[in-house]
Formats: C-alpha cells, sequence, structure tokens
C-alpha cells in the first residue's frame, strides 16, 4: 500500500456543501473518491491511498491535468485505489466533482 499527497493549483471554489460526497467502490480496477471542502481557494489537496506501489508520477500527471481542466480550488479529494487505470481515475474524478456541485443525474 502507498500513500501520495498533492497539492494542486487549480481555478474557482466550488460551492461549498454541508456534507462530504463520495462516489465509486473500492474494488479491482476501481477507485472511491471522497470531495470535501477543506482546502484554501485556488488550491486542490488529494491524498491517495494505492494498492499499486510506483506509480507516484502518472498519479502526478493525471491529477495535474484534471485539476487544469476543472474549478477544483477550494476541494480536498481523498482517493482509495484498487489499481484503476488512468481513464477510471479520471471518470471518477469527474463524477465526485458533479456530485458536488449538483449536477450528477
Amino acid at each position: 500500500m502507498e500513500r501520495l499527497t498533492f497539492e494542486l493549483e487549480s481555478p474557482g471554489a466550488p460551492a461549498q456543501r454541508a456534507a462530504p460526497v463520495v462516489v465509486g467502490v473500492v474494488a479491482s480496477g476501481n477507485l472511491e473518491v471522497l470531495v470535501e471542502g477543506t482546502a484554501p481557494p485556488g488550491r486542490c489537496h488529494v491524498e491517495v491511498a494505492t494498492s499499486a506501489v510506483g506509480f507516484g508520477e502518472i498519479w502526478r500527471a493525471v491529477l495535474e491535468d484534471f485539476a487544469a481542466l476543472h474549478a477544483v480550488g477550494g476541494l480536498a479529494l481523498s482517493v482509495n485505489d484498487a489499481g484503476a487505470t488512468p481513464a477510471v481515475v479520471t471518470l471518477r474524478l469527474g463524477q465526485a466533482v458533479e456530485e458536488w456541485l449538483g449536477k450528477a443525474g
């Protein structure tokens, strides 16, 4: 098990919610994302717990791309990963932010 922490720059400060949001499941090839509005505006704090050891640079690249494309400043993301591919990571992050913003449907 590896734990990674990232501090990313990102525009905006998404709408605040009273309760955290959780999407996905921790299962083989999948992951779970918890979203909380506890990071400073303009910053996105991400903590990753992953069973796939040694992929820190790939995580950084995927997360930096995501933070550049989405206004996630002000959010703290906790990721519990069970070997998800970068495409699945991006999908789950997008679902989590949509849910946070109330756009999921």
